[in-house]
């Protein structure tokens, strides 16, 4: 049997599909661009919607790529044997060029070929789309896959919930997908199938087939052209190639692992808590580590893409605590991850510093408050249990209470910066729960008093290029151009987010604005507006847009050929959005608010009215 390694796996992958025409990609940031509905990157298809809509991209029709990506929904089960917040997905794209009869084939060569994964065609399975009342059943790819060489018993026709991918919001490309699995043992009885928890099973591989584009209606229009998306997360196939039990028993966690042992002088599997805690600082730290160092500099705060850092963080802290990890050492452990990842993600070297800073900057904020909220927390566990020893004395008939108030909740969180979630986390360790519906009214009403607005963020999602979105995309243009001029020419974007009702703008400045630059600002904005210039587009090199003088803001995520977009003589940028045909379709531009969101780096919200 094989050893793989990340490495080996990412390079054989890649190249299989280079091989065959395929251009590969560079992985694009962790957070999503225009996209108001996801806080993160989530799947390897996120950042290619537009092209999987119709639209051209720069490096053709046959693509491939690692993208990293980030999934919070199962936060709370990371500690087990395969969750993880952060993984790296596989992937290749056809973009209306070619469709079942050749990914089918070719997938069946990766997985079986000798010079790839190897894996014997018996210990193949796959699973089809069975058919409902509104599309076939899919016999074409049963038929390419039997003939590709899979055993006509290890084939499965499965309802639409197990073969139908996507769209994970409102609207989006999608369409039925085959799914390949790895038999790792004898089925637990005859009715088994892929679908089955036994463990007989386990997926490796997705192949998606996207015909069809689902409308805010929920009905489906077919696309413009038939796409291939797939999926490989790294770390799973790591995992089961190398007959391993758990993603954490890949060479991608050896070195982190040591560091752990070495800080808290417990060793990885020695018993069940040590070993979730062990699981819980690899994943988070991990995680962070990506968040701090990815190219839209994300730091910890309170509201989105920051508040789930801050999260993590304090999770992996709170964790830490558990098998004496001495402070500070969280910086140390993601050392063992920028080592690992230099060489395929650049940035997380270039900015190591930040990392090791922020990281050490929100433990040591934390620590100071968590002793005296576990005191805190103690008192609330403490005080139901003596309500229930006294009301049970009372009478024999009372029920006891289990749940924590949404109050005390709240106060755990506004005083000592306990997130909800760690406290639902460590209630559930004691037998009890929280009154979450409470926490959030005591929290909404804490915003209302202080005149606090929140944002609404779906867990998951694609974005629609509507009209509002894209005049606010094109207006961050202006945005970006007007703070080089009236600011420094030094100034440059570090993240950024949309919604339909606003924009949110990150950029380097050592200092705050003072309201004449905010006015200027404003003013150089609205100018280029009234002027109703033309938002060209052309498609040039990388080396070109450089030589052109065109601000590139990420550069380690373009490919070859880049889009560029320029507005008079006055703003020339490297980007992938939608944008306004004219700017005087935009409207007037106001900035409402301009704030610190981390060292150096100021934060502007503004709308067009």
């Amino acid at each position: 049997m094989k050893t793989y390694t990340g490495q080996t796996l990412r390079e054989m992958y890649l190249n299989f599909f280079k091989e065959r025409g395929h251009k590969v990609i560079p992985s694009a940031s962790l957070i999503p661009e225009n996209d108001p509905t996801v806080l993160f990157t989530t799947a390897g298809m996120h950042p290619l919607v537009p092209y999987l809509l119709g639209e051209k991209h720069p490096a053709g029709k046959r693509l491939t790529d690692v993208q990293k990506c980030v999934r919070t929904g199962d936060i709370d089960e990371v500690g087990d044997e395969r969750h993880c917040t952060f993984f790296e997905m596989l992937g290749n794209w056809s973009l209306g060029d070619y469709f079942k009869e050749e990914m089918i084939p070719w997938s069946y060569e990766f997985l079986t070929g000798k010079d790839y994964l190897a894996i014997p065609s018996d210990q193949i399975a796959v699973t089809v789309f069975g058919g409902d009342d509104t599309l076939p059943r899919d016999t074409e790819a049963a038929a390419l896959w039997e003939k590709a060489g899979i055993k006509k018993e290890n084939i499965y026709f499965m309802p639409r919930e197990n073969n139908w991918w996507g769209p994970a919001g409102l609207t989006g490309p999608c369409g039925t997908d085959t799914e390949m699995f790895v038999i790792r043992k004898p089925k637990c009885s005859p009715t088994c199938n892929p679908d089955c928890n036994c463990g007989a099973f386990l997926e490796i591989w997705n192949d998606v087939f996207m015909r069809f584009n689902k409308q805010a209606d929920g009905s489906f229009t077919e696309l413009s052209q038939k796409n291939v998306d797939t999926g490989m997360g790294l770390e799973r196939a790591l995992c089961v190639l190398n007959g391993k039990s758990s993603v954490y028993e890949t060479d991608i966690f050896e070195n982190a692992i040591t560091a752990i042992e070495t800080l808290t002088g417990k060793k990885y599997g020695e018993n069940e808590d040590v070993t979730k805690a062990f699981r819980v600082l690899l994943d988070h730290t991990r995680t962070a580590t990506f968040m701090l160092g990815d190219e839209k500099g994300i730091v910890p705060s309170n509201t989105d893409q920051g508040y789930i850092l801050r999260r993590i963080i304090r999770r992996a802290v709170r964790f830490g605590r558990k098998i004496d990890l001495p402070e500070g050492s969280l910086a140390k452990i993601s050392e063992a991850f920028i080592a690992y990842y230099q060489d395929v993600y650049p940035e997380l070297n270039i900015n190591r510093q930040k990392i090791a800073d922020e990281l050490n900057k929100e433990e040591a904020k934390f620590n100071k408050t968590l002793q005296q909220g576990l005191k805190e927390f103690e008192k609330c566990v403490n005080g139901i249990a003596r309500k229930n020893a006294f009301m049970s004395q009372k009478d024999p008939a009372y029920v006891p209470e289990t749940r924590i108030a949404g109050k005390q909740a709240f106060h755990l969180y506004d005083t000592y910066g306990f997130p909800v979630e760690i406290t639902v986390e460590m209630a559930k360790e004691r037998g009890l729960d929280v009154d979450v519906a409470g926490y959030t009214a005591a929290f909404e009403e804490h915003q209302s008093k202080s005149k606090a607005g929140s944002e609404q963020k779906f867990a998951c999602g694609l974005a629609d290029n509507k009209e509002a979105t894209t005049k606010l995309h094109t207006a961050t243009h202006l945005l970006h151009a007007a703070l080089k001029k009236v600011c420094s020419p030094d100034v440059n974007q570090k993240g950024s987010n949309i919604t339909e009702e606003r924009l949110r703008f990150d950029f380097n400045l050592p200092q705050p604005m003072t309201q004449e630059q905010i006015k200027a600002v404003e003013s150089l904005v609205n100018e280029v507006i009234a002027q109703d210039l033309p938002v060209e587009m052309k498609e040039i090199s990388l080396e070109e847009a450089k030589a052109e003088g065109f601000t590139g803001l990420f550069e380690s995520k373009y490919g070859e050929r880049v889009k560029t977009y320029t507005i008079g003589d006055f703003s020339k940028e490297i980007c992938g959005g939608p944008h306004a045909e004219r700017t005087g379709s935009l409207g007037k531009f106001k900035i409402v608010k301009e704030q610190s969101c981390g060292s150096g780096l100021r934060r502007i919200k503004a709308i067009l009215e």
